[in-house]
């Protein structure tokens, strides 16, 4: 697995008896490590709190390397460790299309291993190069070629069958079916 990102998907689980007591106590955990390691984590950082005897309820303090997706203080770990993989394995543009998606993971899914065509540096770049694939620019003569006007083109097809996610100035291009 190549890791994507620059700061690997990692959750702040801070004891709830301590944090209601006015200590900080809690760990940062490595989300890509899976649901088990996250709870193994958690129930040892629970076990070292300061308020030992009710020491049992944890929230999500902070958290980093997730890309832009939200997480609350309660998500459950098993979402928490599968977006964290799915970063790991895909970089920040499953992350954009899990936002895309209204949270949907399967949705996501089935974009970047289904959908997806590419990143391109621009959506008229990307139009272009689609018009000759599908053969529309066989019939034009090349010198009138570059008289087309591909940026219109590409905004038709970003209306249509097809959606951009920008990352870093690079356009990363799906169909919607």
């Amino acid at each position: 697995m190549t890791n994507h990102t620059e700061t690997t998907p990692r959750i702040y689980v801070a004891c709830l008896a301590a944090y209601n007591n006015g200590i900080l106590h809690g760990r940062w955990i490595d989300a890509d490590q899976g649901v088990d390691h996250i709870w193994n984590e958690v129930k040892a950082m629970l076990e070292a709190s300061p308020i030992e005897e009710v020491a049992e309820e944890w929230a999500i303090h902070d958290y980093e390397g997730f890309e832009g997706i939200a997480l609350s203080e309660w998500q459950d770990f098993e979402s928490v460790a599968q977006y964290a993989e799915l970063i790991e394995e895909h970089g920040p543009i499953i992350a954009e299309l899990i936002t895309h998606f209204g949270g949907s993971v399967d949705d996501a899914e089935t974009a970047i291993n289904d959908c997806y065509h590419g990143e391109w540096d621009s959506i008229t770049e990307y139009a272009e190069q689609f018009a000759e694939d599908c053969g529309y620019l066989a019939e034009v003569p090349e010198h009138l070629a570059h008289y087309i006007d591909f940026e219109a083109f590409g905004r038709d097809l970003m209306m249509g069958d097809f959606y951009s996610i920008e990352i870093d100035h690079k356009h990363h291009i799906f169909s919607h079916h």
